[in-house]
């Protein structure tokens, strides 16, 4: 495990019935979703924002202690974090960008941490089909008045997402003084791990509540940053198109120290050779964390 720079990770989750990343301003009457356009079809997404939201959430929800939100001291600069990557997990793994104004005789200054978690849309790989609920909203309605009707734009499909953990700059670098010890570094990544299998994003969820945590995994260890399971988990007709996946395996063999599928049974019909339940493979991700952090 010395050699490893990042653990990336390529999940699936199915969902039934959801309005995942819609806006809440209803302009014309209509909630839409987000959407991307491929050729004549459009397929929604929940955009990396939402998702690193939803992480930080949960480690909250897991007990971790988040840096709280502080203003800009410049005029109309944006709000930041306390900064505090030695003591707050969500600064340390999430990074920041802050302003300090000049006292008028110094210029101002920034500081920035870049993310260690890198995280990319969960992207759904089956088209928007133009489903719609109906709702009605009586709030604010007068007597004899009434009620205003609108429209959601709903979506059932399965769901891509890809998250990749530079380990090598977990604890240190930017915002240190010095390093966290290597229990910390461990606990930070492992507390990670949990909030994407608990991955649960809270934003319309009272009429629309939708299960996002992955139901399918699949993990390597890397001696190169590169998330190599981006791309290449795909479908196959109603299952996982598994040869593509051992592919990818097989072309970066050099590269992986060690590499996980996990698996909800019920969810896909494919079988796959190897694959473990979905909880033992987060356990073993959790393992490679120790042993690469106790080195």
């Amino acid at each position: 495990m010395k050699s490893a720079k990042a653990l990336t990770l390529t999940y699936l989750t199915p969902v039934s019935f959801a309005s995942l990343n819609g806006s809440d301003k209803e302009a014309d009457n209509m909630s839409n979703i987000k959407k991307i356009s491929v050729g004549v079809e459009q397929y929604p997404y929940v955009s990396s924002q939402a998702i690193r939201r939803a992480l930080r959430n949960q480690l909250e929800v897991l007990g971790r202690e988040l840096s709280e939100g502080v203003a800009a001291s410049q005029a109309k600069g944006a709000a930041t974090t306390r900064q505090e990557p030695d003591k707050y997990i969500d600064d340390d793994l999430f990074g920041y960008m802050g302003t300090e104004s000049g006292d008028g005789t110094t210029k101002g200054g920034s500081t920035k941490r870049t993310s260690v978690v890198r995280v990319s849309p969960l992207i759904a790989l089956n088209p928007y089909q133009g489903d719609l609920d109906f709702g009605t909203n009586y709030m604010g309605v007068k007597a004899g008045g009434d009620p205003n009707i609108f429209e959601t734009e709903i979506h059932s499909g399965l769901y891509r997402g890809t998250i990749l953990i530079e380990l090598d700059r977990v604890g240190k670098g930017d915002g240190f003084k010095e390093d966290i010890d290597s229990l910390e570094k461990a606990a930070r990544v492992k507390d990670l791990l949990k909030a994407i299998k608990n991955l649960w994003a809270s934003g319309r969820q009272t009429r629309f509540l939708a299960d996002i945590a992955p139901k399918f995994v699949v993990a390597a260890m890397l001696s190169a940053k590169n998330p190599i399971f981006l791309e290449s988990v795909k479908l196959d007709g109603n299952g996982i198109n598994v040869p593509i996946i051992e592919e990818t395996l097989k072309d970066y063999e050099p590269e992986i120290i060690s590499s996980v599928i996990g698996l909800r049974k019920g969810f896909f019909v494919t079988d796959i050779a190897n694959a473990k339940p979905l909880g033992e493979a987060f356990e073993e991700m959790a393992k490679w964390i120790d042993e690469y952090y106790q080195q």
